[in-house]
């Protein structure tokens, strides 16, 4: 489910949370979707439980998770993303964008890369 590079400078939680991020904007962990508990995570990484804990507070606190007491974590409708996320993701796009648009890549490329990644074909 997730790989966890030790030589990596992020910490571990950081590549925990950026995975399961990952896993969820991929449609690989279904919105509703119970997360692993946090001990059978960790028994599965073979990491300290605080760490899984970690990273799903993270995730929570930017909206890609939500937690019932007694019940787990799960995965959050694409809704319940907070705005400040949003508009730090919406500011990267755009600085990527500009870069990529300064280093010869065409807006269709561009656009053709936006709709492949909703699923709809390029035009």
């Amino acid at each position: 489910m997730l790989n966890l590079d030790y030589r990596d400078a992020r910490p571990i939680y950081e590549q925990v949370k950026d995975g399961l991020r990952r896993l969820m904007v991929t449609g690989v962990i279904q919105e509703g979707e119970k997360l692993p508990s946090v001990r059978t995570m960790a028994g599965t990484l073979a990491i300290n439980p605080n760490t899984i804990q970690r990273a799903y507070e993270a995730l929570e606190a930017e909206g890609y998770v939500y937690s019932v007491p007694g019940k787990g974590s799960f995965a959050a409708p694409n809704t319940g993303v907070d705005e400040g996320r949003r508009q730090d993701l919406l500011q990267t796009f755009d600085q990527t964008a500009g870069e990529l648009l300064f280093l010869g890549v065409s807006g269709e490329e561009l656009w053709a890369r936006v709709r492949a990644l909703e699923g709809g074909t390029a035009t």
